[in-house]
């Protein structure tokens, strides 16, 4: 007769694992109170294991695997199965089912009374692993937040294919108000999931046959849930324009509009913008949380923005000159206006008038004056800009320079005695220049108006929680333009993924800069229209940084990932 193997005590496994030296192990029994089963806990409150080295330990002792769920994908359905106050109690997770079998992540392998109610409760054949208490709750945290309500909500709005030979359902307003309460709940849903996750923008666009709905989160899109059904489109579309205050009927020209929200005792505000398109109109809703970037604003410096040393320093020198022209350039999302907000927050020591044409005003600074751009009502930037300088400012900002009679004010401004802060939609410097040029300006005047000419971007950062160590591929390293040799055992850096960076990797953004002041030689080029090569073999000998550098610098500290800084300044 076969003796059945013992299975091995938890300080066996600790010991044979080299986790713990014996007299280690020998003095925290002695000052642990209770049975050896708490010996696990206790070790971890002491710190001297982690949470899980002992979930290795403790899949080990029982002869299952340990699961980390920060990887696995979570079938949120399963924990419907079982009574919440339970699975709370007793830390377990039922995360997937394949082949007939659930598998649950728990925490305690060794709860023999639990188990025989899992496998009670699943009716079905129980596939066991061990997780640790953290990975578990962070799940559970997640699965009854914003995202499990936001999915209970939308439950009846998924995907459900209509055939072709079917007419479009007419929106009638009885329809609508049959409709409305549920669809009420799903867009307020929608949005306050949307201020969970850092959202900055909702996308919600039509496709053939179906509805998606997106998040903006540090510059890239997530989808936000799964398809909803294209017969729930117009309605969803509908309720938007009725909180925005826009023409519900009008649905073949572009509306853009606004409304705020209270969530708790903080107000939020939102801009809308509705945009017909070939499978039905399409919204996005750009989220400004005022009090909360207000509150950070008020802490913001440049040093906060990822400059490297040298450059805020010679950044900071142009910013304090009496007049002049500060550019700043980029694309769309690229972080200008922010950085022109801390640059104007740094030198507001409320002796000098400052006062800013925008459009819109984002965010409210202190002691400033901020002018909105109103066209409809003829208050253009060239018409705000012509009256501040009626008001005797020290210092302008204005928000784009987008046509001819700005950009001629704005360096009038900059040659007459003002500091001027503005910003171009353009790549690099030489863009800048051929974009100024192509408005009609004397190139003498602008080059000599200009102190610096600042271009940015912004990379998403690795996400602190499940940063690790890896080793990146030759072929990413040759197509990043890094020799394989030398480069081949260097510390690349990476997210794994976890809850709390929403799966990506990644979390918040740092800017990456490229600071071109313009010395006399550098004028001399620019007058003399020479290559941009030629601009940039002397910036480099003035020791200017390029945006390739600048954004490989922050891989090498392992600030964020190459592919990420390849997604960004690869062409520069």
């Amino acid at each position: 007769m076969l003796t059945p193997k013992r299975r091995p005590k938890l300080e066996e496994v600790l010991l044979s694992e080299g986790l713990l030296s014996p007299e280690e192990l020998q003095k925290a029994m002695a000052r642990m109170d209770g049975s050896a089963r708490n010996l696990g806990p206790f070790l971890v409150s002491q710190g001297l294991i982690s949470e899980e080295s002992l979930a290795y330990c403790l899949a080990r002792q029982h002869g299952i695997d340990f699961v980390d769920l920060s990887q696995v994908e979570v079938d949120r359905r399963l924990l419907k199965g079982f009574p919440q106050e339970l699975i709370r109690r007793e830390l377990f997770l039922p995360f997937r089912r394949e082949d007939n079998r659930l598998h649950i992540a728990m925490a305690d392998p060794g709860n023999l009374p639990l188990i025989d109610d899992l496998r009670l409760l699943a009716g079905q054949e129980v596939c066991l692993y061990v997780s640790t208490p953290s990975m578990i709750q962070a799940h559970l945290e997640r699965q009854s937040g914003p995202e499990a309500v936001l999915e209970e909500v939308a439950e009846g709005f998924r995907l459900s294919l209509v055939p072709e030979e079917e007419e479009e359902e007419a929106l009638s307003p009885e329809r609508l108000k049959a409709e409305l309460s549920p669809i009420i709940k799903l867009v307020d849903t929608i949005i306050w999931n949307a201020i969970e996750r850092r959202a900055s923008d909702v996308h919600i666009e039509g496709t053939e046959r179906d509805v998606m709905v997106k998040y903006r989160i540090d510059g890239m899109l997530y989808p936000a849930m799964e398809p909803i059904d294209k017969r729930f489109q117009q309605m969803i579309i509908s309720r938007i324009k009725i909180m925005a205050e826009l023409d519900i009927a009008e649905r073949r020209v572009p509306q853009d509009g606004r409304f705020r929200l209270k969530l708790g005792q903080k107000g939020i505000d939102f801009r809308v913008s509705i945009l017909p398109s070939n499978f039905g109109e399409a919204a996005v809703i750009r989220i400004l949380d005022k009090e909360t970037i207000a509150r950070e604003l008020s802490e913001l410096k440049l040093d906060r923005l990822g400059f490297r040393e040298p450059d805020l320093k010679r950044f900071r020198k142009n910013i304090i000159k009496p007049h002049g022209m500060i550019l700043v350039t980029g694309p769309t999302g690229s972080g200008k206006t922010t950085t022109l907000y801390a640059a104007i927050s740094e030198i507001n020591s409320g002796l000098e008038k400052i006062v800013t044409i925008e459009d819109p005003i984002e965010y409210q600074l202190k002691n400033v004056i901020q002018i909105p751009v109103n066209e409809k009502k003829g208050l253009t930037f060239a018409r705000g800009l012509r009256s501040i300088l009626r008001h005797d400012p020290d210092k302008i900002m204005v928000g784009e320079i987008r046509d001819p009679e700005t950009a001629q004010i704005a360096v009038q401004s900059a040659l007459t005695g003002h500091l001027v802060f503005t910003t171009v939609h353009a790549n690099n410097v030489v863009d800048v220049v051929g974009r100024l040029m192509a408005m009609g300006l004397e190139p003498y005047n602008f080059v000599t108006s200009l102190n610096c000419i600042l271009t940015q971007r912004l990379v998403r950062l690795i996400c602190l929680s499940c940063k690790h160590q890896i080793k990146v591929p030759d072929a990413l390293l040759d197509e990043s333009g890094l020799e394989p040799s030398e480069y081949r055992d260097f510390p690349f850096f990476e997210g794994k993924s976890c809850p709390h960076c929403n799966y990506t990797g990644y979390r918040g953004r740092t800017g990456v800069f490229e600071l071109l002041e313009i010395s006399d030689r550098i004028r001399e080029l620019i007058l003399e229209k020479r290559t941009a090569a030629e601009i940039k073999r002397v910036a480099k000998d003035e020791k200017t940084t390029f945006l390739r550098e600048a954004a490989l610098e922050k891989v090498f500290a392992g600030l964020t990932t190459l592919a990420e800084a390849n997604r960004v300044t690869l062409g520069e």
